[in-house]
């Protein structure tokens, strides 16, 4: 890579950071996700046990700081709070695409900050969908990776004016990746959510955890839309929302692990994804806005907020662990019931 392309990446990921301004207002379809409250839970506060093991470790809640940034030195200090964050509040980490820092050795220091803060903790590496099983594994070597993200971006590289536009070749690419890298991949889309059809490629090809990326959350099309001198409003209400995704994944009934990314706002928002069927729930942009706007030490006491709610729901649904909640009565309405309604007639 020259050093002119290094120099526009450098830039377009600080634009990214100015630009960023939360969630957009779409719903996620979480709002039409409606969990049963028990009156008589049988259970005391002491019961309810948030921890879980996944990737080997064990987390403290079902909780991800989904990718977010890193590359030049500007965004070293963002991930070096991060991992702190995630180290303090026992969950995991996955930092933003690392394929710069492959190419150039100058940000690498930007990604290996989270290591060195959070030497024991369940961290995630991130890199492009198109990029070599050679580029993964330096990804992932980098930080020591526990996993890799390997992100589905083609909506969003097509509204970048500098963006990819050739997509073919994608799932091969992947089936090479998880049969040659050491850590287990996880396919992550970034904002558009996971169709069925695409759950169902990407479990042929070997992956066994999905981040479903649902439309409701950060919106990178709108954030390449803003760095455009013309306006692309076609893909404005493009994606599946975070609630659908999920359902499309889980009517499919495959023996794979649902990570729920897209707009969650609160604990209930987590407490509604894990009744669906997510095993994990990630958070990106409304981490990210505390941690910019209100700093580390808001952004930890926010995150262990979330953690005593999520152990109230449990109590008031009788569960005695997040998992237990896919399992707990629920009513689905709205536009995410009537999604189902055809899902369920939909052929695949």
């Amino acid at each position: 890579m020259n050093d002119i392309d290094n120099e526009g990446r450098g830039r377009r990921k600080l634009e990214h950071l100015r630009l960023f301004q939360g969630d957009n207002n779409d719903g996620n379809g979480l709002e039409d996700v409606h969990i049963i409250h028990q009156a008589l839970p049988e259970l005391d506060w002491s019961d309810i046990d948030l921890s879980c093991r996944w990737l080997g470790k064990t987390l403290a809640a079902p909780f991800i700081i989904n990718a977010l940034t890193g590359g030049p030195p500007e965004t070293t200090a963002i991930n070096a709070a991060l991992a702190r964050v995630a180290r303090r509040t026992g969950i995991a980490l996955a930092v933003g695409s690392q394929k710069g820092a492959v190419e150039n050795k100058d940000w690498r220091a930007s990604f290996t900050v989270v290591r060195r803060e959070n030497p024991d903790g369940l961290i995630l590496a991130n890199i492009g969908a198109g990029n070599s099983p050679a580029t993964a594994a330096e990804a992932a070597d980098m930080i020591a990776a526990d996993g890799l993200q390997v992100h589905l971006n083609a909506a969003q590289e097509l509204v970048m004016p500098e963006g990819d536009r050739s997509f073919r070749g994608w799932l091969g690419n992947i089936r090479d990746l998880v049969n040659t890298l050491e850590v287990p991949v996880i396919a992550k889309e970034v904002g558009f959510g996971l169709s069925r059809e695409a759950a169902r490629q990407l479990y042929h090809a070997g992956v066994r955890i999905l981040d479903v990326g649902g439309r409701g959350g950060t919106d990178f099309a709108a954030i390449e839309n803003r760095r455009r001198e013309r306006q692309i409003t076609a893909l404005a209400e493009w994606g599946l929302p975070t609630a659908v995704s999920i359902l499309e994944i889980k009517e499919l009934g495959l023996p794979v692990e649902i990570v729920s990314t897209g707009g969650i706002r609160h604990a209930l928002d987590a407490a509604r994804a894990l009744a669906l069927g997510a095993r994990i729930v990630g958070v990106a942009g409304y981490f990210l806005k505390i941690l910019l706007e209100e700093g580390e030490e808001n952004l930890a006491q926010e995150i262990l907020h979330w953690q005593e709610d999520l152990k109230r729901i449990c109590l008031l649904t009788g569960c005695a662990t997040p998992a237990e909640l896919a399992s707990s009565p629920i009513v689905i309405t709205g536009q995410t019931r009537a999604w189902l309604d055809g899902l369920r007639r939909r052929q695949v």
